[in-house]
Parts: C-alpha cells; structure tokens; sequence
C-alpha cells in the first residue's frame, strides 16, 4: 500500500514568521497536535512545529506564545515521504524518528498531505490480517510503542 491511499489531504499550515499564538490558535480550530511549517514567501515546507513544542517553549522562557516566532521553536531537520512511498517506508521512518505524523512532499517540497499513525492504524483496522505487511496490527504496535519510549531509549528496535 502506498502513502497516498492512507494520508490525509486537508492539511493546514503555518508560516515560519507566525507566532506559537496563531499555530496554537489553528491547532485548536483544526483539533490537531502538528502543522506543517511553510517559509516565509513560498510553498515549501521547512519544518513542523507541535503542540509540545508550544507548551515547552512558553514554559521554558517563560514568555506568551504570541511574543515567540514558530521559527525559534520548529523542528527545521525535517522528515518526510512522498505519495509513492510505500506505508512501510513511512511506519520506518515514523519508528525510527520516534514522530507520530509525517508530512508528505513533492519534489519541490510543496505539501501533498500528512501521514499520521492514527491514518496507518485506521486504515490497518479495516484490512485486517490480510497479506499486507506494512499494515499489520503487530507491526503498528511495535511503531507505536517506540515512538512512546523516553528518547534515550529510542534507539532500540522493537
């Protein structure tokens, strides 16, 4: 199975020059935990920026979020997939990166979608045990399960 049959395709996004104030605003209008982080001026993605990413920077600097650039705080080493990626592909990556949701690009970095392992789990629930290994329930929980690990034990493959 690949990427673009699971992903989702409604995806919002910021740009790199917003405050966590107007991400934070939009994660709540959209009842989603990360976006997608455009620069300034352009369609590319440059980074994603989380909900704990917005609460530990406000609490760590013990300023509002509205006086803090989504700049300052994204995660610019960005990880990505494409439409045609295999999920498999995708589930390693996630696993191995300990991240819950993935961007999907093109070739221009332009945003397709975004992959998360709720989209893998949903989809997995209604194939079942078939023959496709990058769905299988076991191989999700073994995703799951490291991606919940403290990172110093994230190295270790279930």
């Amino acid at each position: 199975m690949r990427v673009k049959d699971v992903m989702t395709t409604s995806v919002a996004c910021v740009r790199a020059s917003e405050s966590l104030s107007e991400a934070a605003r939009l994660m709540w209008d959209c009842d989603c935990g990360s976006l997608p982080v455009k620069e300034d001026g352009s369609e590319r993605i440059v980074g994603m920026i989380t909900d704990r990413d917005i609460c530990m920077a406000t609490w760590s600097r013990n300023r509002p979020p509205s006086a803090i650039g989504i700049s300052e705080v994204m995660a610019s080493e960005l990880h990505f997939v494409t439409s045609d990626d295999r999920v498999s592909t995708a589930e390693n990556l996630m696993r191995s990166k300990q991240i819950r949701r993935i961007p999907v690009l093109d070739d221009d970095r332009q945003l397709v979608g975004i992959l998360s392992l709720a989209d893998i789990a949903t989809q997995s629930q209604s194939f079942g045990e078939r023959a496709e290994n990058d769905l299988a329930p076991a191989t999700i929980a073994a995703t799951l399960a490291n991606i919940c690990r403290p990172r110093q034990q994230a190295g270790a493959t279930p």
